[in-house]
């Protein structure tokens, strides 16, 4: 069997090293770079970031306490020289593990047929094809918006801005604020209407508080107009750099046509990925869901079994989803994410410890129904949730209730309380 996987971000890769190890003849076809646009723009360019914002704002906190007197000055050209040095060697080891995979990797531009895809003067016919070309910035319908920058131009900056003003209210937007506000930067974001709404109230207030203290947040105050020096509001204008954050657009132009689309252009599939078109399957950004690596993943599994007359079917239940910031803000939640509540500060433990004198050693909280014990919803801030929440994921997704952590025991010292919250609420229920 012939199958030919357009992109090689997170969801393309994976479908075609899944269909090569089920023993078809797999051809994957990348214009840019293996990767796709969480390493090479996204994820992992953020990662690199904010590791040297975590020790700028570390620095300033051991020096407030007279432990150190250190002084680090940000040369922005190295640190963005860096990470894209990482990367590069990050996007060779990925190559090279695709190719040994059995994948014939091709570089170059697609254009989609009916039963082929055409690159320069090839051309690749196809029993099953699987569309992975992912999503890109989505621009905003505001004059001047061509002057502002997106998550792409981040690395090519010449410098960190003095003034940053970011147009945004959610992940991407909050993240850059964490990173260039650590750097230096004067920074404010502007929303059209609320600012991180997919957090729990207590939780958006500990990052608003807390980790984003020195970012000024303008809720409901949109944008009229992007300058190259600025912006302007209704309540004046802001001089600055602008940043674009306000979400992704999928990457379907090569395959209207051929499949159906949404209002927003993403491709759309059930949920064993099949499009509209027979034979044709599309997993990761561009079917437009949960625009996270590990989902692409698994639509790109899923696409890859079907096409390969597997039955598997993608599974929403309790995604977790996280924001990289001082430390990571971590959540999940089910299709019925109300109920009795409880919550507790984290703990003390590594990359909290001396944050225990001023209160901020981040904080976990639950959701649940207490006649039937289901956990409905999991927010937790500390340096370890991210990790936490992946496995509170696999244990609600088993079937897991509040009672089945009575006797529950985290290694210790651990610095996420989402355990010790639950052992807690299990003895009250």
């Amino acid at each position: 069997m012939n199958i030919v996987v357009i992109g090689g971000g997170p969801a393309g890769r994976t479908a075609a090293m899944e269909a090569s190890g089920l023993g078809a003849n797999v051809t994957l076809i990348e214009k840019n770079k293996i990767g796709g646009k969480c390493l090479n723009e996204g994820c992992v360019v953020v990662c690199g970031l904010n590791d040297v914002a975590k020790y700028i704002r570390n620095t300033k906190k051991f020096n407030e306490r007279g432990i150190t007197s250190l002084n680090p000055e940000i040369n922005f050209h190295k640190v963005a020289g860096g990470v894209k040095e990482t990367i590069a060697k990050i996007r060779h080891v990925l190559e090279v593990e695709t190719r040994e995979a059995g994948v014939n990797v091709v570089m170059d531009d697609a254009v989609v047929g009916d039963g082929y895809v055409s690159v320069g003067n090839e051309r690749y016919n196809y029993d099953k094809l699987i569309i992975g070309t992912g999503a890109g910035a989505s621009i905003p319908p505001v004059k001047g918006a061509e002057h502002a920058l997106t998550y792409r131009d981040v690395l090519d900056i010449p410098k960190v801005p003095e003034n940053l003003n970011i147009v945004g209210s959610g992940v991407i937007a909050a993240e850059f604020a964490g990173i260039f506000s650590a750097m230096g930067s004067r920074v404010r974001i502007f929303c059209r209407h609320s600012f991180l709404k997919m957090l729990d109230p207590d939780i958006k207030r500990y990052v608003v508080e807390k980790l984003l203290g020195d970012v000024e947040i303008l809720e409901n105050t949109p944008v009229n107009e992007i300058h190259p020096d600025g912006l302007k509001t209704d309540a004046g204008f802001f001089e600055g750099t602008v940043l674009n954050a306000v979400g992704m657009v999928p990457n379907s132009d090569a395959v209207r046509g051929l499949v159906d689309t949404g209002k927003n252009g993403e491709i759309i599939v059930n949920s064993k990925m099949e499009t509209s078109k027979r034979g044709v399957y599309a997993a990761g950004d561009v079917v437009g869901g949960i625009g996270t690596t590990p989902v692409a993943r698994m639509e790109g599994v899923v696409a890859a079994r079907n096409s390969c007359g597997i039955h598997a079917e993608a599974d929403y239940r309790f995604v977790p989803s996280s924001i990289s910031l001082h430390y990571d803000v971590s959540f999940l939640k089910s299709e019925s994410p109300t109920g009795s509540e409880g919550h507790i500060p984290g703990s003390s433990g590594p990359e909290t410890f001396w944050r225990v004198l001023d209160g901020e050693t981040g904080m976990s909280k639950v959701v649940f129904d207490a006649e039937t014990g289901d956990i409905n919803s999991l927010f937790a801030v500390s340096p370890s949730a991210r990790t936490t929440m992946a496995y509170m994921s696999k244990f609600l997704r088993d079937g897991y209730k509040i009672h089945d952590f009575d006797n529950f025991i985290e290694t210790h010292p651990s610095t996420d309380a989402v355990y010790k919250l639950i052992r807690f609420l299990s003895k009250l229920e």
